[in-house]
């Protein structure tokens, strides 16, 4: 047993046992992390390494580069597997359903791309009879809660490492560490100015000067989403076409849901949308500032709502805008397994049947503001809607019948606090 695994003995029945670590799945992304996790790995615990890198949308990555370099380092094995239709299907749809926002601005692409690393990291560790995973997750993040639940309830016959967690290295140590054993310094040896994740679902920053709450962001931050002032000066429309609460087109094209996703974040890149800007309450306790640049969920999530606005009653909207908030927490806290999220979703997918129709959103330096909307199951209509209208349905001579039984309890109420502060004043 290593000096770092002394020091920190399991407190959790999923946690490796260091004595039985013999061949470790490692999630791998190819950066300076997980490349000195690969080789201390085996050089702690004396293990084999298969390596599992997943293909979620991240953007500009060369996944035969990053196999590559996991076996130059000794894995014995160095699986990439693409899982962007999976998590587009699965994981994305589903919150567009929900129009999930935790926090009221975060549209949780990393929280719904880990439950899915998770599980292909316990399907992949079962298929090349790996006893344990390893993850690069910090003891002070999110990504920790929700991968080691989801290989708690899905592998519970495989143990969980967290290097990160025991080494105690910070960035130098690291750097030291990797010149030391000839790990390829792709990144070069100064720090990142900044944390990063991304999918195609969006992206995160965080970290050094992001933390300064009495500071503006740092244009360099933004890597992905074009600064506003910097947008094009002439506006652009897409318009949206959903089926059951699914968006299915574009601008009349039929187009596959990854595609879709893609087609939207050029667009929304372009025309600076979906810049966010977020204090969030972490599961672990903490609050910190995160930057997101989320373009195309900055334009799907608030047509899909509009949609359903359009199509669902108003006590419907009320009830489901609850669920909604719900469903957010569930995802984001990495309780993906979690019998609620099911409940809630099927739930989701009765209110979505009949969200069918097109919204048009209008991108203009920052903006994406809805401009048109239509449905055949909209309950909407036009004539009833027009000032002045009456007939059929809808008669205002019934208005006032209805006011005066709508008021009753009110009006009640106020008459016996009136009477009662009246009592109370005289004495």
């Amino acid at each position: 047993m290593s000096e770092s695994a002394a020091a920190f003995p399991p407190i959790a029945s999923y946690q490796a046992d260091p004595d039985s670590v013999a061949r470790v799945l490692l999630l791998y992304s190819g950066g300076l992390d997980t490349s000195v996790m690969l080789h201390w790995i085996q050089e702690r615990y004396g293990a084999e390494v298969v390596t599992l890198t997943v293909n979620l949308g991240q953007p500009g990555e060369d996944w035969d580069f990053v196999a590559a370099k996991a076996a130059d380092l000794g894995a014995v094995a160095s699986l990439v597997v693409d899982a962007r239709r999976e998590f587009a299907a699965e994981y994305v749809l589903p919150a567009i359903q929900a129009n999930a926002l935790y926090g009221g601005g975060y549209p949780l692409f990393t929280a719904l791309g880990r439950p899915l690393i998770a599980k292909l990291a316990v399907e992949a560790a079962r298929a090349n009879n790996c006893d344990t995973i390893a993850h690069g997750c910090t003891g002070k993040g999110n990504d920790q809660v929700r991968i080691e639940a989801t290989v708690a309830t899905l592998g519970p016959e495989l143990g969980v490492i967290a290097p990160v967690r025991e080494w105690q290295m910070g960035r130098e140590e690291e750097l030291a560490y990797a010149r030391r054993h000839g790990i390829a310094l792709s990144g070069g040896t100064e720090a990142p100015p900044y944390s990063i994740d991304d999918n195609l679902w969006g992206r995160s920053s965080e970290g050094r000067s992001i933390e300064d709450l009495g500071a503006a962001p740092p244009d360099d931050v933004f890597q992905l989403v074009t600064l506003p002032e910097q947008a094009p000066d002439q506006s652009e429309s897409v318009r949206i076409g959903f089926e059951a609460g699914a968006p299915i087109s574009l601008d009349g094209e039929s187009l596959e849901l990854v595609a879709l996703i893609d087609r939207l974040s050029e667009l929304g890149c372009r025309h600076g949308v979906g810049i966010v800007d977020h204090i969030e309450d972490r599961i672990v306790g903490l609050k910190v500032r995160d930057l997101y640049e989320v373009p195309a969920a900055a334009i799907l999530l608030p047509a899909h709502r509009e949609l359903e606005k359009l199509v669902s009653t108003s006590h419907q909207n009320e009830f489901k805008a609850g669920l909604d908030q719900r469903w957010a927490w569930i995802a984001y806290s990495g309780l993906w397994y979690e019998p609620l999220r099911a409940d809630i979703e099927a739930y989701m997918r009765s209110a979505n049947q009949l969200v069918s129709g097109e919204v048009t959103v209008k991108l203009y330096k920052g903006s994406a503001v809805i401009t048109t909307r239509s449905s055949p199951n909209a309950l909407y209509d036009e004539a009833l809607a027009s000032f002045g209208a009456s007939g059929g349905e809808f008669s205002q001579n019934a208005s006032p019948g209805f006011i005066e039984l709508f008021s009753l309890q009110s009006r009640m109420a106020y008459r016996v606090r009136a009477a009662r502060a009246g009592e109370e004043g005289a004495g």
